[in-house]
């Protein structure tokens, strides 16, 4: 009996590819690879690999083993001391004691807030006085008038027994001025202020806690396109600085995350 012939089978030449797109796959992944660990951060490693070990415990060493830590031994990362909230009291009695002098002030010129000549105001900055210029002073002129001085007089009263600074300040409107004695709404304002604040030191305040400043037009309260708010604008302000007590900060140093 006749045996077949054998045939064989024809020669497969794509089976390279096969072994070539392993081969460029390990490639990929080597590079890969070596690419995460080129662009690792060693400050963040470092940080990320302390964490762990004192959340665990434990610490990193180049022999494989893991000792504990013993209780004495100080932990890897230092805790940055806690910074404790400002202590709010002071602020409050501040806050009272600015109030109680904005009252005091109010009941002794009740009659000329009612009558809209004078605005007591209070804020962060302290309390506010603001003093229509028609009240003080005639028109173009720093010489106080005789019914005002009793005003002021009153309000010497309630500041000489306090401690805070004072600031006096002069408002002008913009209509320029130019006489014989104010060359300017600056010089004015200026002289005003002073005015108010001697008046000031004469009834018993201390002289070293005032200071005297003219801002003639600047600042407006009102229009100055109309008489009645260039009324408003000539006024002198009389300010109770507040003194809002800062609690010091230590800000701590953070050790730099190099070697």
């Amino acid at each position: 009996m006749a045996r077949k012939k054998y045939q064989e089978e024809p020669d497969n030449h794509d089976r390279w590819l096969v072994s070539y797109a392993d081969f460029m796959t390990l490639l990929f992944a080597f590079f890969v690879v070596m690419y995460a660990i080129s662009s690792l951060n060693e400050g963040k490693y470092r940080v990320l690999s302390n964490a762990l070990n004192g959340a665990f415990g434990t610490v990193m060493v180049s022999g494989g083993e893991i000792p504990e830590i013993k209780k004495n031994q100080n932990s890897v990362i230092d805790a940055l001391p806690v910074i404790k909230p400002k202590n709010t009291e002071p602020l409050r009695k501040e806050r009272e004691k600015m109030t109680h002098v904005a009252r005091d002030i109010m009941s002794v010129l009740e009659p000329l807030v009612r009558e809209g000549k004078v605005r007591v105001t209070q804020t962060s900055r302290g309390v506010s006085i603001e003093i229509n210029a028609s009240l003080l002073f005639a028109q173009a002129e720093a010489k106080l008038n005789l019914d005002s001085i009793q005003a002021l007089k009153a309000i010497a009263e309630v500041l000489k027994i306090d401690n805070h600074a004072i600031q006096v300040e002069g408002f002008t409107d913009n209509l320029p001025i130019k006489n014989s004695t104010f060359p300017s709404n600056w010089e004015l304002s200026a002289v005003r202020a002073s005015s108010v604040a001697r008046l000031f030191m004469e009834n018993g305040v201390d002289e070293n806690r005032i200071t005297a400043v003219g801002q003639g037009p600047k600042f407006p309260v009102g229009s100055n396109e109309n008489p009645e708010g260039r009324a408003r604008n000539r006024r002198v302000t009389v300010t109770i600085l507040s003194v809002l007590p800062e609690m010091p900060i230590d800000i701590p140093v953070v050790p730099s995350s190099k070697p």
